[in-house]
Order: structure tokens, then C-alpha cells, then sequence
């Protein structure tokens, strides 16, 4: 792995989970990272209800578009991360794939959509100390 990991969080339309956990790991890892989200059929915008449960630990998510799967991205990532959702991602070597089980929170209010956040922050903060670290202070 690279001195700065890349991750990619896939998911079939790239609108609810594979964006939250691409904000939290933004938010999270700030430039220790860098990361990546994508879908195979990628939806017209990101779910409003994902958005607005992101919104509430202060997260702004709203200008995000969903994007389609390359190979390329692939390519670049160290880490490619399906959201459970049966998507697979083109396999090379030398990278590692996780699927995280995740709810769909597809056509679910913002109610439903908290837990599936916090279930995905919980994920993100164990994925970061895998593969990120943080560096312990320089004592002088």
C-alpha cells in the first residue's frame, strides 16, 4: 500500500451507503486517505434522506453525484469496499476487497437511514486504524 491509501466504496446506484461512507472517511481520515465512490448503474442524485441524516452529524453530502464503476478506479484503490449490496468490482491482485452487510437505505426515511450511518461510521473508524493510523504526536 501506497505511504497514502486509496479506498473505493462501491454500491449498485452510488446515491445512499457508498456515498456516507466515503463522507465519513473524508471526514474521518481527512488527507490521510484518499477515497473513492462509484456505482454500476449509478442513480440520478444521492438520496435525499442520506443527505439529510449526514447533515445532522455535520456532514455535507448534498453536492455529491453519483459516479460509474471503472475499472480504472479500481485500478487505483488499495482497498474496494462493496456496501452489500451483490455488486462485485473487477478483481486484480495486490488489492484488497471487503463487502460490508449494510440495509439499503433506498426508499427509507431519514429514522431508518440513522442507523445504517452510524453502522457505516462504525465501519469507517476500523477501516482507518487498519489503514491510516493516525501518527502519534512528535514529543520535543
Amino acid at each position: 500500500m501506497a505511504d497514502k491509501p486509496s479506498v473505493l466504496f462501491v454500491c449498485v446506484h452510488n446515491a445512499g451507503r457508498s456515498q456516507m461512507a466515503a463522507a465519513w472517511l473524508t471526514h474521518l481520515a481527512g488527507d490521510r486517505v484518499e477515497v473513492r465512490s462509484a456505482g454500476s448503474n449509478p442513480g440520478d442524485k444521492v438520496n435525499p434522506a442520506a443527505v439529510e441524516a449526514m447533515a445532522e452529524v455535520s456532514i455535507d453530502i448534498s453536492a455529491q453525484t453519483p459516479k460509474i464503476l471503472t475499472v480504472d478506479a479500481v485500478k487505483e484503490s488499495d482497498v474496494c469496499i462493496t456496501m452489500g449490496c451483490g455488486d462485485t468490482c473487477p478483481v486484480f491482485p495486490g488489492k484488497r476487497y471487503l463487502d460490508w452487510k449494510l440495509d439499503d437505505p433506498a426508499g427509507q426515511g431519514v429514522e431508518a437511514v440513522r442507523p445504517i450511518r452510524d453502522e457505516i461510521k462504525t465501519l469507517v473508524e476500523g477501516l482507518i486504524a487498519e489503514i491510516a493510523p493516525a501518527k502519534p504526536e512528535a514529543t520535543a
